[in-house]
């Protein structure tokens, strides 16, 4: 395995768009990292890595990324269907790993990847919740440990995406595991981070198709609303859409009893404020890789210094298996219309 003084040999599994970002990401901008192998199914994927990134090795199957015995850990973004098995895989061949979020789109598979990884304690495991390392978010985590809102009692989060007319979501929703797993469980794991990791005790759901008609099919919606009560009385009201019209916008607000935080309320892209005939005006983010690009290199850098032994895990796989937890629970209630035990 790598030590501190070492670059952190990686190799990645999936370079569609998540995994093309974060292959740029460990290429290019990640101290003691060396992207030294890629993998994917896809062969134009793979000429980019080599062409765009200079990457060495590439493969077609994940389990010959595996077996290169040159590669310290394992980034994974490949589909959310693949992520449980092949987080299990890198751990069993002895490597560190990275895996986007959400682990798994069920509870038993997180529980699975849970087990194995606690056989080896030495290896990090790290899911992909961007928004812990986006600097606001970190800013307003700070302020709540500081005391400064009092006892937080309610978090407001809403994951906004702009409006995409050619269907992408819709083609993306039989292995998304619906709008709340895909979307809402960013929401879900930062309202847990900034109330302190409480425990869910139940939750309400409910939802509508206000525009892409082609989602009824998965069962799935494109503007919901869900409700998290927790241990301790704290709760979390969250709202996912994927039809804005103006941009891509990320939001939260913390209220406690002294006080409250907002982050990213307006979805401004700068602090450029155009005043003229026709009102007032900003630019919007275009989409979510924009507004966490910060994030997104915080994030990598973050799990490579935990492999290289710097910093401890920020975060923990059981924070990702709640987050599944939850996220599933929540579903099963906009189904069931029902409030539902988590």
């Amino acid at each position: 395995m790598s030590t501190a003084a070492a670059p952190l040999r990686i190799g990645i599994a999936g370079l569609g768009r998540m995994g093309k970002r974060h292959a740029e990401q460990l290429a290019r901008r990640t101290r003691g990292a060396a992207l030294l192998a890629a993998c994917s199914p896809v062969a134009d994927e793979r000429a980019w890595a080599q062409g765009e990134l200079g990457v060495p090795r590439v493969y077609e199957r994940y389990e010959d990324l595996l077996a290169d015995a040159g590669l310290d850990a394992i980034a994974i973004a490949t589909p959310t269907t693949l992520h449980a098995d092949q987080t299990i895989g890198a751990l069993e061949a002895g490597r560190h790993v990275f895996c986007e979020k959400p682990l798994a789109l069920d509870v038993a598979a997180c529980e699975r990847v849970l087990a194995v990884a606690s056989k080896r304690p030495r290896q990090v495991a790290m899911v992909g919740f961007v928004r812990r390392f986006d600097p606001s978010f970190v800013q307003a985590k700070a302020d709540i440990d500081a005391g400064r809102l009092g006892r937080p009692f309610l978090v407001r989060s809403q994951t906004g995406d702009m409006n995409d007319p050619s269907g992408f979501f819709v083609k993306f929703a039989p292995t998304s595991g619906g709008i709340f797993l895909d979307c809402s469980v960013h929401d879900i794991d930062l309202a847990r981070w900034m109330l302190g990791s409480p425990r869910a005790l139940r939750v309400y759901a409910t939802g509508s198709i206000v525009l892409h008609e082609g989602l009824a099919a998965c069962g799935d919606i494109d503007n919901g609303l869900a409700v998290i009560e927790f241990e301790g009385g704290a709760r979390a009201v969250l709202y996912a859409t994927r039809t804005l019209p103006h941009g891509h916008e990320t939001t939260c607000e913390v209220i406690g009893t002294a006080g409250t935080v907002q982050v990213g309320m307006g979805a401004h892209r700068d602090r450029v404020q155009l005043r003229d005939a026709q009102g007032v005006h900003h630019r919007t983010l275009v989409d979510f890789i924009e507004r966490f690009a910060e994030a997104f290199q915080h994030e990598m850098d973050a799990f490579v210094a935990t492999c290289r032994g710097e910093i401890p895990a920020p975060l923990t796989l059981a924070d990702a298996a709640e987050a599944t937890r939850i996220g599933v629970a929540i579903t099963r209630a906009l189904r069931s219309g029902q409030v539902e035990a988590v």
